[in-house]
């Protein structure tokens, strides 16, 4: 299950993740965020209850973009006890994706 955050919500759900968290920042206007997406949706099913999935669409959460000095979408961000741990930025591959994820798990 992928969870859609917000302004509101972002700050709440990292700090109470009891998982490694995924956030994909995207928008709808962006094509490499289309391409990055159906990827994203795979990771989430593949490492379900090992893994946490969230997206924010930048437009509509612009304090999380800000907050995280995101110049570029997609980028992805990899939290784990609260704490940011990595930042991908650009389309990337899925073996690049699980690699990505795998340093948190």
């Amino acid at each position: 299950m992928i969870t859609e955050l917000t302004n509101e919500t972002f700050n709440d759900f990292i700090d109470k993740a009891d998982k490694p968290v995924l956030v994909d920042l995207w928008a709808s206007w962006c094509g490499p965020c289309k391409m990055l997406s159906p990827l994203v949706d795979q990771l989430a099913e593949k490492f379900a209850g090992k893994l946490t999935v969230a997206k924010v669409n930048v437009d509509e959460a612009s304090d999380v973009a800000m907050q995280f000095r995101v110049s570029s979408i997609p980028t992805l961000l990899l939290f784990k006890d609260g704490e940011l741990k990595d930042t991908s930025i650009g389309y990337v591959p899925m073996q690049q994706l699980e690699a990505f994820v795998s340093q948190v798990l």
